[in-house]
């Protein structure tokens, strides 16, 4: 039997209103189906400051994704224990999707990037131009977690472009390497956020 899940219509709501929010928008690069080529999934703004100098994301988080919408994920079971929580630049265009994380040279255990597509879909993510490994999180469009790849980063002789993780959602979570095996984070979980912005 399945546990009863109060939060669903609160979550339904906020996932509802955001589905509505983005649902105009055309969305391409990471979202792409199975039937096209292989996009990057993988991350956003560099850590260079304003005068160019390169900052320190391990030192101030704060800087990573700077020009980024940012939103809190939490993810939790169905009886509502939260296992983690990041805070995730939102990649709601095609230009902030396909850059993804790769022009992100390491990321705060606290930090993510959170994809949100017009609906469910069968997408398909690449670590192209990674230089750290992460976790990609598929989530369905109430939030529940359809599947879970880790992606290591790639070699000193590759590129990520044949690193391709396939999944089924609507939005995809992407935090550290092992950062879901360490809280004991996996499919049926439910991530819960919430994001009215344009992008």
């Amino acid at each position: 039997m399945t546990p009863p899940r109060p939060p669903t219509s609160d979550r339904r709501t906020v996932l509802t209103g955001l589905a509505a929010s983005v649902g105009v928008l055309g969305l391409a690069g990471c979202t792409e189906s199975e039937d096209s080529d292989p996009t990057s999934g993988n991350t956003s703004a560099s850590g260079d400051d304003e005068s160019g100098e390169e900052t320190n994301s391990s030192d101030d988080s704060s800087e990573i994704h700077a020009s980024y919408d940012k939103t809190e994920v939490s993810v939790m079971t169905l009886d509502g224990e939260e296992l983690g929580e990041v805070t995730a630049a939102v990649a709601v265009t095609s230009e902030l999707q396909n850059l993804g994380l790769s022009d992100t040279e390491e990321l705060p255990e606290d930090r993510g990037m959170i994809f949100i597509n017009r609906s469910e879909q069968d997408l398909r993510f690449v670590m192209r131009d990674m230089s750290f490994g992460i976790d990609i999180i598929y989530a369905d469009s109430e939030g529940v977690i359809t599947g879970i790849h880790h992606a290591p980063e790639p070699g000193p002789n590759e590129d990520g472009s044949e690193q391709v993780y396939p999944g089924y959602g609507q939005f995809v979570l992407e935090v550290n390497y092992e950062w879901t095996t360490e809280r004991g984070i996996e499919e049926g979980d439910v991530l819960e956020f919430s994001y009215s912005g344009s992008g």
